[in-house]
């Protein structure tokens, strides 16, 4: 009778606490924060690819038409980033909130004196005034996540400073929240990179880089960004010339796509700084300059039938240019001859361009 007592004890205790946990489980385990979805890299921004679009406008800045119908009408580039803003908790969020937006230049002024110290021209530029967005945000009782519209305006930017939107959730006593209290949980600092058919990120270990008249030593780069100027054209920095060079503005070379075909064209290169002395390589036999042509190459993924494969392969690129202002007084000539390949993997399945393109 003893053990028959303690085994009723023993189940009794069990049920009561399996109803314990259950009740905790049911109950809120951690506070209803709220934090933006925008996880910083190794560079202390969030990147962020938003399509280029060529817009027109008419007097009372309404779009009118997404194309250009002619040269010089006044169109320019816009885009639309939406970016995720959460109620964190394990359970579904229970009432309105107004979630209250605004710019914010302190945390990016703090995050580039952190990282780059008093080099300033490395620094990350602030582009609010090329962006607009609502001052608050409404997330709906039952709804855990809302989208914050943000619209770019790209008319007049300079594409070789490195642009960044500060965005912070604001707090104060009167609202019905609290921003998440861990660092950049409620802040946002988004690196925005316009993207058309042709930019991005392509492979440089198949171009060679040297001075003129020593091709036989030749140096190359992994990487060589390719970054929008309108629809079909892009620019670089040629050689081994990047974003971390102090005067970069002044050597951006413009690739001008030009289509023959559906999968196939050829690439016009200029430059429009004459100090540069930006040449395409004349062939010895023709005197004619060199033709770069590009190639579109599709294919579906062996694993992922949904996953489209999209190469650009720019090939035969052959040209020279001066660099003039890394050491002052003296000019070195560079040639730079081979080729460019970038990939995009495209989720056949999202109707999205943007977000189809799997960017990481």
């Amino acid at each position: 009778m003893k053990h028959i007592a303690i085994l009723g004890a023993s189940l009794f205790g069990a049920l009561l606490l399996t109803t314990s946990c259950n009740d905790e489980w049911e109950d809120e385990q951690y506070a209803h924060y709220i934090s933006f979805s925008a996880p910083l890299n190794s560079n202390g921004v969030r990147d962020v690819n938003v399509p280029y679009t060529r817009c027109l406008f008419d007097e009372e800045g309404n779009v009118t038409g997404n194309k250009f119908e002619s040269e010089g009408n006044g169109g320019i580039g816009i885009s639309e980033y939406d970016l995720p803003v959460i109620v964190s908790g394990s359970t579904t969020n229970d009432r309105n909130i107004n979630v209250h937006l605004s710019a914010d230049p302190d945390t990016l002024a703090t995050m580039n004196y952190a990282r780059f110290q008093n080099r300033t021209d490395l620094y990350y530029q602030d582009m609010t005034s090329y962006a607009t967005y609502p001052s608050e945000l409404l997330i709906a009782k039952g709804k855990d996540v809302e989208l914050l519209n943000i619209k770019f305006n790209f008319a007049g930017i300079d594409m070789s400073k490195k642009w960044v939107l500060p965005i912070q959730i604001l707090d104060d006593e009167s609202y019905n929240y609290v921003s998440h209290p861990r660092q950049y949980y409620a802040k946002a600092l988004l690196r925005i990179y316009p993207f058309n058919d042709w930019s991005g990120v392509y492979s440089g270990t198949a171009q060679q880089i040297s001075m003129k008249g020593d091709e036989a030593n030749a140096s190359v780069v992994e990487n060589v960004r390719l970054y929008v100027v309108d629809e079909n054209t892009v620019f670089i920095y040629p050689g081994t010339i990047d974003e971390d060079r102090v005067d970069r503005a002044n050597y951006k070379v413009k690739l001008e796509f030009v289509p023959t075909d559906d999968t196939h064209g050829i690439v016009k290169f200029s430059c429009d700084n004459p100090s540069v002395k930006f040449e395409v390589t004349k062939n010895e036999a023709t005197g004619e300059e060199e033709i770069t042509r590009y190639t579109v190459v599709e294919e579906m993924d062996a694993v992922k039938d949904y996953i489209l494969h999209r190469y650009v392969m720019i090939n035969n690129i052959n040209y020279s240019f001066t660099d003039y202002t890394l050491v002052p007084g003296y000019e070195m000539t560079y040639s730079v001859r081979g080729s460019l390949t970038g990939e995009r993997q495209i989720n056949t399945q999202e109707s999205d361009r943007q977000h189809a393109i799997d960017w990481d």
